[in-house]
C-alpha cells in the first residue's frame, strides 16, 4: 500500500478520531471522517500491545492491508479510515478478517453502493 493511502501522523489520527464517526463489531473499531477535497482514502491502524507480541501485531496489520488492497474499487474515495483492532481479531485468519471489515465498513457506509451489492 502505498504511503499517501496511509494516515502516519499523530494529529491527523486526533483530527479522525475527534471530528470522525465510529462504527464498530466484536474485531474491529472504523472512525471514519470525510474529505471531500481528497480523490482517495487513506487508512491508519491501531494495534494495541494488549493484543500481543509484534509477531500477532505486525500481522493482524498485514491482514488489514491486504483487505483494503483487495477492496480498493469497493472502498468509497475521498474518506480517512481509522481501524483499531480488538481482541478476537488476533485469533483470526485472514478470510475471518476480511469478512469482518466488510461488515464493518457496511455498517460505516465505507463502500461504494454498488459494491455492496455485489459482496
Amino acid at each position: 500500500m502505498k504511503k499517501k493511502y496511509r494516515i502516519k501522523k499523530n494529529e491527523e489520527f486526533q483530527e479522525v478520531f475527534q471530528q470522525g464517526v465510529s462504527v464498530a463489531n466484536r474485531q474491529f473499531v472504523v472512525y471514519t471522517l470525510d474529505r471531500p477535497e481528497q480523490p482517495y482514502f487513506r487508512i491508519g491502524l491501531s494495534v494495541s500491545k494488549k493484543l500481543g507480541k509484534a509477531v500477532v501485531r505486525n500481522r493482524i496489520k498485514r491482514y488489514v492491508r491486504q483487505c483494503f488492497l483487495e477492496l480498493k474499487e469497493e472502498v468509497a474515495p475521498g474518506k480517512d479510515y481509522v481501524i483499531i483492532a480488538r481482541q478476537p481479531a488476533a485469533e483470526m485468519g485472514y478470510a475471518e478478517v476480511k469478512k469482518s471489515l466488510i461488515h464493518v465498513l457496511r455498517k460505516a457506509g465505507g463502500l461504494k453502493k454498488e459494491a455492496e451489492r455485489r459482496i
